[in-house]
């Protein structure tokens, strides 16, 4: 047999193992040629003002490739390890090493160039596709069409080529270095078996969920106050990051072997066919798995909560803007209002107005801050708050000595928490007002504009109003001290009514705002953020996917003896496999299930800053990814239940 005819042998022999890496190379490479066509295509130079995009993206595809680069290596390295008695044997027979470097060179160029070169074709046809679903996201009101970049096509095949030149290379000091009798005890050595749990294996594990557990409590308290410096804060997150990372390597070196272990002990060593082929597989090798889970863990859960977190900010875009400007449209000078509402009604616009006196005052809110939060770059004594009237607030009556405050969130809440009553002080330039705090409202009455970074609005009678306006304080006054408000009737018009808004200008002015434009700003800032994480997670999903595929591949190798004689004992197919699918519910599901749980406590230590919304976001994130990956165990098993079939 000639190498030629020796290397379309192999390719017909093992084709059946490289499938789904074969798709997860395609797939990358789509990705990546598709995203590069984004960087040069003319539909973003159009849209420069709307979504400043290539330089993301740019950053994006170099991230994109480390994932690609780091699972072929890691996927190239599983299969050359399988194959090494068979590299072996053909020393065996007389053929140098040289020689058979050259033929897992062609093999693995005719695989790896045949995915480029389609994978590029794949790209290049979902790149219209890829960028409407930006355009569709970012709300970029621009037409995609179908852009060949012979300069994205260039930069896809070097850098892609220069992956296979590192495989290759790796390939060849694996060859150069091994033995012929090495390379037969390759593969019963790729997996470290301990039968049983030694006492400093148990304290490891134990120390590896206190670590976790101490980290989730940690990210819990990041943001209640008890951090007060910007160091204090950032050493937190250091630890935060440190204590979970360093507590799921241990986790998985550990823990999972010690709470099989508890399970095992209470059955006394009975264990029944499906206990023997799940949890005592898992048991001993679980341990030398530990570095590639905590990996695959770790990015799991930073992808999970990247996404969640912008598409909370994206999925909160409307409430945020609504929060910021209570009615359609704010304007702070009465000829700029009038003028625009001389527009509407020109074009048959109908709308409602309304017109709200701030004034600015100096407050003492030492009694009703919380005392955590006294230092944090406030002064509760001397605080600069905006103060209405309640004549002005149509849903709230007050005495002259009672104060509502509206407009809190849970961002505020967070920074700035307030008691449910005290006493607080208005001061003016020589006027001081003590007043009685009743608590808070959610509901906002005037625009941010007013609202000096988000801090509340109080709310005061009329006749404290007039006496705080009459000894207001002109250094600390906005330029405008009234609210306009103007909310459009018919919603169905509000589009037209924006355009109106645009074509006067009002929009360059930072002191005015529309509602619909501040939600599109958001939507396009975070809709970006959101498209890129989410392709990059998608990449990473499958790749990490195929990875923990191609190992229980491995495995499965591994254990076909041993199915053998259980076939040979009596067990049925149907008994062996019900014990699998407990296996990869193991394999696969802890993984995923420590990721969710991360990224669970990671968003919620932080999730307010990005927007109004919390679970409905977060649970469609998790939920998607979790039948994303799901994919992955249930070909596993079916590639098990092969393995078992040819077992007899």
């Amino acid at each position: 047999m000639s190498i030629n005819q020796l290397i379309v042998q192999n390719l017909k022999s093992n084709i059946k193992h490289y499938y789904l890496y074969v798709f997860a190379l395609m797939f990358s490479v789509a990705l990546y040629f598709a995203f590069v066509t984004l960087q040069y295509d003319p539909a973003l130079d159009q849209t420069k003002g709307t979504i400043k995009g290539a330089a993301s993206i740019r950053a994006a595809s170099i991230l994109l490739v480390a994932i690609v680069a780091i699972f072929n290596l890691y996927a190239n390295n599983i299969f050359v390890k399988r194959r090494s008695k068979e590299i072996g044997l053909l020393q065996l027979i007389g053929m140098t090493k040289s020689a058979i470097f050259r033929i897992l060179s062609t093999e693995n160029f005719i695989l790896y160039f045949g995915s480029l070169i389609v994978g590029s074709f794949i790209g290049f046809s979902v790149s219209k596709l890829i960028l409407m679903i930006l355009f569709q996201i970012t709300g970029v009101k621009a037409a995609a069409t179908l852009q060949f970049s012979l300069q994205a096509l260039v930069q896809t095949l070097v850098i892609f080529s220069g992956v296979y030149l590192l495989i290759m290379l790796i390939n060849y000091m694996f060859i150069k270095r091994q033995s012929i009798l090495s390379l037969f005890r390759v593969s019963t050595s790729t997996e470290v078996k301990v039968k049983r749990l030694s006492t400093s294996e148990a304290l490891m594990g134990i120390v590896g969920l206190i670590l976790i557990l101490l980290g989730y409590y940690v990210s819990s308290k990041l943001f209640s106050g008890d951090f007060m410096t910007m160091f204090a804060l950032f050493s937190a997150m250091i630890f935060i990051l440190a204590s979970v990372i360093i507590g799921t390597y241990l986790f998985y070196k550990g823990s999972v072997r010690l709470i099989l272990n508890v399970i095992r002990s209470k059955k006394n060593g009975y264990l029944n066919v499906r206990e023997v082929l799940s949890l005592s597989s898992i048991m001993f090798r679980m341990k030398s798995n530990a570095l590639l889970l905590t990996v695959i863990t770790t990015v799991s859960a930073l992808s999970i909560g990247l996404l969640s977190l912008s598409y909370i900010s994206y999925y909160s875009a409307e409430k945020t803007a609504k929060n910021g400007v209570p009615a359609h449209f704010a304007i702070t000078n009465v000829q700029d209002a009038n003028k625009f509402k001389a527009a509407l009604d020109a074009n048959q616009i109908k709308h409602k107005d309304t017109s709200i006196e701030v004034v600015q005052v100096k407050a003492n809110l030492k009694d009703i801050l919380d005392s955590n939060m006294k230092g944090l770059l406030l002064d509760p004594n001397n605080m600069t708050i905006p103060v209405v009237s309640d004549k002005d607030a149509p849903f709230i009556d007050l005495t002259s000595e009672q104060t509502i405050f509206t407009g809190t969130n849970d961002l505020l809440e967070k920074f700035m928490k307030l008691k449910d009553s005290g006493q607080i002080q208005f001061s003016g330039q020589q006027v001081v007002i003590p007043q009685t705090y009743l608590g808070s409202e959610k509901q906002y009455i005037v625009s941010w504009y007013f609202s000096n970074g988000g801090q509340p609005v109080a709310i005061v009678d009329d006749s404290v109003f007039k006496r705080l306006k009459q000894d207001m304080n002109p250094t600390i006054q906005k330029e405008s001290s009234i609210y306009l408000g103007i909310d459009i009737e018919n919603e169905a018009q509000l589009l037209e009514a924006n355009q109106l808004f645009h074509e006067l200008g009002f929009d360059q002015n930072r002191a005015y705002d529309s509602r619909q434009n501040m939600a599109n700003d958001q939507k396009n800032r975070m809709g970006l953020i959101m498209f890129i994480v989410g392709f990059l997670g998608l990449t990473f999903l499958i790749t990490s996917g195929c990875i923990l595929y191609f190992k229980q591949m491995d495995e499965s190798e591994d254990e076909k003896p041993s199915y053998t004689i259980l076939r040979k004992l009596g067990f049925t197919q149907d008994d062996l496999l019900k014990g699998i699918q407990i296996k990869q519910i193991f394999n696969f599901g802890i993984p995923l299930v420590v990721g969710l749980v991360h990224s669970y406590f990671a968003v919620q230590s932080g999730w307010f800053l990005f927007g109004a919304e919390l679970w409905t976001p977060m649970i469609i994130v998790m939920v998607l990814y979790t039948v994303l990956y799901s994919i992955f165990g249930i070909l596993s098993v079916l590639h098990y239940k092969k393995v078992i079939r040819k077992a007899l």
